[in-house]
């Protein structure tokens, strides 16, 4: 049995892993930080919620006497939602990284990230300089494993309003039910980007997988996400 930490916990693919993880047997508690109350509709006794509106606090509250084992980061914002390009950083890289440091100091040996594809620090596009910034970033504390998803549009039911995306859902949903086929390499649902994360933990904290980084690329994701068939 495992335990975990997450961050980013009442998000679009953050809900998503918090359900998978307080439902996966092989997980034995879980740790969500949040700025309000994370999803828990099941009432599992497996989760506590680390809830502050100032998550400036986050990292001192860091569950260190728990040490949870692998940690899930989730945590992302938009310029527009953030206040500006500033804000954004400070959420999607200061605050990420140093979560990361607490979850190292405090013994996790798995880190797994929600990035995005074309992710890279010399990219001229804010958002995906930014991820690649922090994907370079945690990679060097030096975990035994770091993981990182990049999956391409995320889609699905998104309680945010983002009307462009919307539309561009709209159509990755028409052509899924066509065939998956013609959306899995541009698109992937959140549950299953979710189901990744968690499965790559999981392999990763028992040892199934050598050590370092493991990126996860968008075909990865769609056949380590796929829903098992009973």
């Amino acid at each position: 049995m495992t335990t975990a930490a997450i961050v980013g916990s009442t998000g679009f693919v953050g809900s998503n892993i918090l359900s998978q993880l307080l439902a996966h047997p092989g997980f034995s508690s879980v740790y969500a930080f949040a700025r309000r109350d994370p999803p828990n509709p099941t009432n599992s006794t497996k989760l506590t919620p680390i809830t502050s509106t100032d998550n400036t606090t986050w990292v001192s509250q860091y569950p260190r006497s728990a040490s949870p084992k692998v940690f899930f980061s989730a945590l992302g914002s938009t310029r527009a939602t953030a206040g500006g390009l500033e804000n954004q950083r400070k959420l999607d890289v200061d605050l990420n990284y140093a979560l990361a440091q607490a979850a190292k100091e405090a013994g996790a040996d798995t880190y797994v990230l929600i990035s995005s594809a074309s992710a890279s620090a010399a990219s001229r596009f804010p958002y995906m300089a930014m991820k690649g910034e922090l994907e370079d970033k945690v990679q060097a504390l030096g975990f035994k494993h770091t993981v990182i998803l990049r999956p391409g549009l995320i889609m699905g039911s998104r309680e945010e309003s983002r009307p462009a995306e919307a539309v561009i859902r709209g159509i990755a949903g028409v052509l899924k039910s066509v065939s998956p086929s013609l959306t899995n390499f541009w698109g992937q649902d959140a549950a299953v980007i979710a189901r990744a994360a968690v499965n790559a933990g999981k392999l990763c904290s028992d040892g199934e997988k050598e050590e370092g980084t493991w990126i996860l690329g968008q075909g990865d994701i769609v056949t380590l996400g796929a829903e098992e068939k009973k």
